[in-house]
C-alpha cells in the first residue's frame, strides 16, 4: 500500500536552536497519528511543517501545502463574522472551483448547519474548534494536521470532537494531531510519534510505548520511563 504521506529527513534550525532532526514517517490513508513529547519537543514546528505553514531547513513533505489541512491551536476564526461567512471566505482564499458546494459540504459535515448564520464569537468552544477543524477540511485534502485539537475543550466537548475526527479517518482521511495527553492518544491513535528535543525516538504503536515500561506503568508513566532512559525527557528543543 503506498504512503498518502510521507515525510523524509526533515530537520528545521532557527539559529542555533535546533527544533528537528532528521524526523521521517510515514501515513496511510485512514491513520490516525498522534505527535506527543516534552514541551519544547518539535511537536508544533513538525506539524506546521506538514502542513507548509513552515519550510523546512532540510528534507522534504511529499504533499503540497493545499492537500494538507491545518488547524492550528488557536483558531484563525472572524468572530464577527458568521459561520457561513468564515466559511466562504475561506472557500474563496483556497480558490476552490465550487466554492459554494464546499461550505455546504462542510456545513453538512461538521453538524454546523443549524449554527450558519451564527456570528462565531457567539459559539461555545467545542463549537469554535468545529469551525476551526471546518476551515482545515475546506479543500477535503487526504491529510489533516491538527495541533493539540482538544486542548481548551471540556470531557462533553472532546468526545464529540473526537467522534467527528474519527469520522473523517474511517471515511479514508489521514490524521496527524499532537497532543499532551497520553491517555487521548492512546485512545485515538493508531500509531505514536514520540518526538523529543527535536529527535523522533519511537515510531510505534501505543502497545509498542506500553512495553518500554516498567510492569504496572499506565502508558503516561511508561512515555516518562522511555524518555528518562534516553536523556531525553529534558533535553529540549523546538515548539
Amino acid at each position: 500500500m503506498s504512503a498518502v504521506l510521507s515525510v523524509r529527513a526533515l530537520a528545521k534550525r532557527y539559529g542555533e536552536l535546533r527544533a528537528l532532526a532528521d524526523v521521517s514517517f510515514e501515513m496511510q490513508a485512514g491513520e490516525t497519528v498522534a505527535v506527543i513529547g516534552p514541551n519544547g519537543a518539535g511537536k508544533t514546528t513538525l506539524l506546521s511543517i506538514v502542513a507548509g505553514v513552515q519550510q523546512p531547513s532540510t528534507g522534504s513533505v511529499s504533499r503540497d501545502a493545499r492537500e494538507v489541512g491545518w488547524v492550528p491551536q488557536q483558531p484563525a476564526l472572524y468572530a464577527k463574522l458568521s459561520v457561513k461567512e468564515n466559511l466562504e471566505l475561506f472557500a474563496r482564499l483556497e480558490k476552490l472551483a465550487d466554492p459554494a458546494a464546499a461550505v455546504r459540504r462542510m456545513l453538512e459535515q461538521t453538524g454546523l448547519a443549524d449554527r450558519a448564520s451564527e456570528p462565531v464569537g457567539r459559539l461555545s468552544g467545542g463549537n469554535r474548534q468545529r469551525v476551526n477543524v471546518a476551515l482545515g477540511l475546506i479543500a477535503d485534502p487526504p491529510v489533516l494536521a491538527l495541533d493539540e485539537p482538544s486542548a481548551s475543550l471540556d470531557p462533553a466537548q472532546r468526545a464529540r470532537l473526537w467522534a467527528f475526527i474519527g469520522g473523517l479517518s474511517a471515511a479514508g482521511t489521514a490524521v496527524l494531531f499532537s497532543t499532551h495527553s497520553v491517555g487521548e492518544a492512546r485512545r485515538h491513535a493508531d500509531r505514536l510519534l514520540v518526538l523529543a528535543g527535536g529527535r523522533l525516538l519511537l515510531d510505534g504503536s501505543p502497545a509498542e510505548l506500553a512495553a518500554a515500561g516498567a510492569p504496572g506503568d499506565d502508558l503516561e508513566q511508561a512515555l516518562v520511563r522511555f524518555l528518562a532512559e534516553r536523556g531525553a525527557a529534558e533535553s529540549g528543543g523546538g515548539a
